[in-house]
């Protein structure tokens, strides 16, 4: 079985945010990280080379597959930040009421911070992580 290349590692979350070349999408990075900081009590720490993730949690599959990930996590991307959720969580009420979105499967595309309703997207952080967490306890 292949090594999984998303892994918590030791490299420099601050290091990484500081690279986003958009200042903008960069103060959103910094804000995201709050946020989620703030709703996981946990420090934000590098998975893999683009993800910036909180807490963690083991999966295994039928299959056999499996591994450690972040219980919530984002990455910025050329076209904008993407939060990782539990997938399913589309179809939360909540999203309804989130703002400017895509979601695909479980990432969360977000352009702007500014395009969506922080106190929501906290609860949405919030209701994916503790989700994920009772699934694979």
């Amino acid at each position: 079985m292949a090594e999984l290349k998303t892994k918590v590692n030791d490299s420099n979350v601050k290091a990484f945010l500081d690279k986003v070349a958009d200042e903008q999408q960069r103060k959103d990075c910094y804000e995201i990280m709050t946020i989620m900081a703030d709703v996981m009590k946990e420090p934000a720490k590098m998975w893999g080379t683009a993800i910036v993730g909180f807490g963690k949690y083991h999966y295994k599959y039928d299959s056999g597959h499996e591994g450690d990930m972040c219980l919530a996590g984002f990455s910025p991307r050329k076209a904008g930040n993407v939060i990782y959720l539990m997938a399913g969580m589309e179809q939360d009420e909540l999203m309804q009421k989130l703002g400017k979105h895509k979601m695909k499967g479980s990432c969360l595309h977000i352009k702007k911070l500014a395009d969506v309703d922080t106190k929501i997207l906290r609860t949405l952080i919030k209701r994916s992580a503790d989700a994920t967490a009772r699934k694979y306890k």
